[in-house]
């Protein structure tokens, strides 16, 4: 799920840190009414954690911050609002893990915004502190099959896109896992990108992550102010992104994660992973 965490943001905490200076301006004059549009254009997920874990999602798109201001190294969710804090996150996601032995999960932490090297490493400790020996160590990426995970116990494949998690032996690199980022409002080009930034894909050596969504650009935002992201530019697209999604095969050339805005809008984690039957398919030579 793309912005797993935004399910729920925070309307009386400040802009986030991730927003330019010209909203939080907005923010600062029209205040509450400015932080309704800004939460109906930052959820991007209806599902908790939970109820993401339990209707399929195994990817988890993570971006955090600090609360500029508040003392200690409190990590929080952000997507131009603040979300959840980190940790009740994790500790979701854990106890979903205990009971699901055989669940895999990978938690790609790409943006950070705020932290100093106190905060990375307060976070990092966080991560080893609530998943414990469920953390898979960095190897090649040829290797990790499930067998591989649940011979070991592994569970949870972190990506710390950040200088501070160098030399962990727990902490994958963002560069193991790239997920190219179309940046349009147009669907066609969107799967134009998908299809291009597929051809290009690393033969071997890391996994790969196609973001089929849309980004709002201002004057987006501006022309479907009340309607919100989910209802001015989602849903009329999903049809044409799930026909893509649909079409795809896994595997070497194929596709490896997707990621979506709304999962829960469409039959999306289960038409993803019935994917993985072309392979079987392949295996039985049929």
């Amino acid at each position: 799920s793309h912005d797993s965490f935004s399910f729920w943001v925070d309307e009386h905490a400040p802009v986030g840190p991730d927003q330019k200076a010209y909203v939080k301006h907005l923010a600062a004059i029209f205040r509450f009414l400015a932080k309704k549009v800004m939460k109906k254009w930052s959820m991007t997920q209806n599902l908790t954690f939970r109820e993401q874990l339990e209707g399929g999602i195994r990817y988890f798109d993570l971006r955090v911050s600090t609360k500029p201001g508040e003392p200690g190294h409190e990590i929080y969710f952000i997507h131009g609002l603040f979300g959840h804090k980190v940790r009740d996150g994790l500790n979701d996601i854990n106890h979903f893990l205990n009971v699901h032995k055989k669940e895999v999960v990978f938690l790609d932490f790409n943006h950070h915004y705020a932290m100093s090297e106190e905060h990375h490493q307060y976070l990092i400790k966080m991560l080893k502190d609530v998943f414990g020996h469920k953390l898979c160590k960095l190897d090649v990426v040829e290797e990790i099959t499930l067998n591989y995970l649940w011979e070991n116990k592994y569970q949870v494949l972190v990506f710390y896109h950040h200088p501070s998690a160098e030399g962990c032996p727990v902490m994958w690199p963002g560069s193991k896992i790239p997920a190219p980022w179309a940046n349009t409002t147009d669907a066609t080009k969107l799967i134009q990108f998908l299809e291009t930034t597929l051809g290009e894909r690393a033969k071997y050596g890391s996994f790969h992550v196609s973001q089929a969504i849309l980004t709002p650009r201002v004057k987006t935002i501006a022309r479907g102010l009340v309607r919100g992201l989910r209802n001015y530019l989602v849903e009329r697209n999903l049809p044409t992104i799930m026909t893509w999604v649909g079409a795809q095969k896994p595997g070497i050339d194929g596709v490896n994660i997707i990621t979506s805005d709304f999962v829960e809008l469409v039959d999306f984690a289960s038409t993803v992973i019935s994917l993985n039957n072309l392979l079987l398919q392949d295996q039985s030579g049929t």
